[in-house]
């Protein structure tokens, strides 16, 4: 049997306590069988915004403008003809506004999104029988709410019109339906013969005209509360059991923790930007769930503040087999579309298969009835084929942080197969660009059951960078000469041998460029344990020597290498004094590091006053990174697999003039955008769960 919940929001659903809204989200996810529907009095760019706070379930039809609209939940398009019947005979905004012009009682919502209505503040004593008819007058209805709000509509408009002709389209009985409201604009979703919930603290007016039934619940409990309170009398939901009895609705996989234990406790991730603080602040903004992660050796850590956390014990060896060589020497050169590389230990597979078994089973023990779980990264590939064996009921999905090979490069796996058929037991999977996913799609091309493809490109906190790069101190221009820089973890897939050849022609073909370039290499060393990287890290080092030996100028050399990381105020000095911030990777997911450097140089710049960007650093960036996708059309791409293209791009962004930087820059900062990490992943567990 259907079971549809047709709520307002304002007042019903957005109403109440934080935790009581966790509690009906929780309830609604455990729940999937109930069908939320919205009917509000907002328009739907408003309802858009809505959408994106964690603890408000995703609708699947919206009745909005007071019941003039009706769109589909998943991509927001009209209801035809559904809508234009609910809009017969409207005249439109402006005649309206003109008929009505001569009430000065009225005050028009100015910068309110409305569509297919006009919506009005008005003082109850200017609510006359001679405004009424001047409504009537254009065929029209009209509606008003807490004494303060009158809203114009179409004659066959308003929320219960609009219900109803949902209703009647889709099949669905009254029977089914709970409608709940807290203002007089919802008294027409009540003359429907549905179930009804009139949540605490609603307006008088609204109790008065509603007769007293058996049908209307009247629990007394505002807002979301009221709502869970008819949800449970209906039948409808379980009763609210403590949640360690009945799981979490959202659990997260991800192979690392939020923060670092150590001797001294722990310490939160060293950058703002990345999948800690993006993971971290969904958990802050309030959706409910619980984070698993591993923890390797060592005695338990302490609990922490923050993300709910459930730590899965390995130790130190079936660590080193799953990470550092399954993870590492297996699927990584794959990934970065550099097969040869690959080296396959059947005992190291072991180890992967083992890991990513106990924590199929850590969190299958973790989730809800129906929980959204989200997994994290090619380091829990076997984790969906798992799961899905032991808990058909859930939500599956998972985000590709890295690049996804193409099919053919993907096969050059010796457990390709086994891969596959797990990949294919997703509900969800999604990618930074168009690319990884046409890629995955190819690669399970075949299969009787396909994932549903996200592409979602990651930002970055650009208000916290922004922050940190305005309390830095101005810049000053360096008589050490043009500073050419780049931020990377050690890595052959970042390409850092190729970027000091390209260094070293640069120098040989340019004698005006000796002594006055500077490249800054600030390259931390991998995990510990990871010896993927040994032979990259050795030939870069020999290199580094090499070319500042025969290239130095006095004690001037050209190649600054720090192998350390930074904390966050010090990267942003680093991209504030750079001239050109060179990415080169040969394979990459997104780079949030161009990211973070277009932030910091457009921040500082504006941050002169009646200056627009005054000095402007050049983004020289890799065409094989995600980021390339979003700000390709002004950066300068270079492809790091040409020796000779490499070199060329990196002469051309030192050539650039001061005007030249600053147009780009500003195009940069446009193309950057200012979504934030939590909204980015608010929207994934959206997907995950529809």
């Amino acid at each position: 049997m259907s079971r549809i919940l047709v709520t307002d929001l304002d007042g019903t659903l957005l109403g109440g306590e934080v935790a009581d809204r966790r509690r009906l989200y929780t309830a609604l996810v455990r729940h999937p069988e109930v069908t939320v529907v919205f009917a509000t009095g907002r328009g739907v760019p408003s309802v858009r915004e809505v959408l994106r706070d964690p603890l408000v379930p995703r609708p699947r039809w919206i009745i909005a403008d007071v019941g003039a609209t009706v769109v589909d939940g998943e991509d927001f398009a009209p209801v035809a003809p559904l809508q234009e019947q609910l809009r017969a005979g409207w005249p439109g905004p402006e005649r309206v506004r003109a008929a009505l012009g001569g009430f000065p009682a009225l005050v028009y919502q100015n910068g309110v999104a409305q569509d297919g209505r006009c919506s009005y503040h008005l003082a109850p004593d200017g609510l006359t029988e001679e405004l009424a008819e001047a409504v009537r007058s254009l065929g029209c209805d009209w509606l008003y709410s807490a004494d303060r709000y009158f809203d114009v509509l179409p004659s066959r408009a308003g929320k219960g019109g609009a219900l109803r002709a949902l209703a009647e389209k889709l099949g669905w009985s009254m029977d089914s339906v709970l409608v709940a409201g807290d203002s007089l604009n919802d008294l027409s979703l009540y003359r429907l013969g549905a179930h009804g919930v009139i949540v605490g603290e609603a307006e008088p007016a609204l109790l008065a005209a509603v007769p007293e039934s058996p049908s209307v619940c009247r629990p007394g409990r505002p807002g979301a509360a009221g709502i869970l309170a008819a949800l449970q009398e209906l039948g409808w939901v379980a009763p609210d059991f403590d949640r360690a009895e009945r799981g979490h609705p959202l659990v997260v996989g991800y192979h690392r923790p939020p923060g670092t234990w150590t001797p001294e406790g722990w310490q939160p991730p060293s950058s703002p930007n990345g999948i800690l603080p993006t993971l971290n602040s969904l958990f802050g903004s309030g959706l409910p769930g619980v984070w698993v992660a591993a923890a390797v050796g060592g005695p338990a850590p302490e609990p922490r503040p923050g993300p709910p956390l459930s730590l899965l014990p390995l130790d130190g060896a079936e660590w080193a087999g799953y990470f550092h060589r399954a993870c590492k020497q297996m699927l990584w050169p794959v990934l970065m579309s550099e097969p040869e590389r690959l080296g396959f230990d059947p005992a190291d597979w072991a180890d992967y298969r083992t890991v990513n078994a106990r924590f199929a089973e850590h969190i299958g023990a973790q989730a809800a009835p129906g929980a959204t779980v989200w997994l994290h990264d090619y380091n829990l590939w076997l984790v969906p084929g798992l799961l899905r064996a032991r808990r058909p009921d859930l939500r599956i999905g998972l985000f590709h942080h890295t690049p996804f090979p193409p099919p053919e490069v993907f096969a050059a796996l010796p457990t390709a197969c086994e891969l596959r058929s797990s990949l294919a037991c997703l509900d969800w999977a999604g990618f930074h660009t168009a690319t990884f996913a046409e890629h995955f799609r190819r690669t399970l091309a075949g299969r009787s059951r396909l994932p549903r493809l996200g592409i979602h490109p990651l930002g970055i906190d650009r208000p916290a960078i922004e922050a940190l790069a305005r309390r830095r101190a101005p810049y000053r221009p360096s008589d050490e000469g043009r500073l050419v820089l780049s931020v990377e973890r050690l890595d052959y897939a970042k390409a850092p041998v190729q970027k000091v050849e390209a260094i070293a022609r640069l120098l040989a073909e340019r004698p005006d460029l000796r002594g006055r370039l500077r490249f800054r290499l600030v390259c931390p060393p991998p995990e510990p344990g990871i010896t993927a990287h040994d032979t990259t890290r050795r030939l870069l080092e020999q290199r580094i020597d090499e070319i500042n030996d025969v290239w130095c100028e006095g004690s001037r050399r050209p190649i600054e290498y720090l192998p350390r990381s930074l904390p966050p105020a010090e990267v942003i000095d680093q991209y504030l004094a750079a001239d050109v911030l060179w990415v080169t990777s040969l394979q990459d997911g997104m780079n949030l590091t161009a990211k973070e450097f277009i932030a910091a140089q457009a921040a500082a710049g504006s941050a002169v006053p009646g200056a627009a960007v005054p000095r402007a650093g050049a983004l020289v960036l890799s065409r094989h990174a995600g980021a390339a996708t979003e700000l390709g059309s002004a950066a300068l791409l270079t492809d790091p697999h040409s020796a000779d293209d490499l070199t060329a791009t990196l002469a051309r962004a030192l050539a650039l003039t001061p005007a030249e930087r600053r147009a780009r820059l500003r195009r940069l900062s446009a193309l950057l955008g200012r979504e934030s990490p939590a909204d980015w992943a608010a929207r994934i567990v959206r997907a995950i769960g529809v």
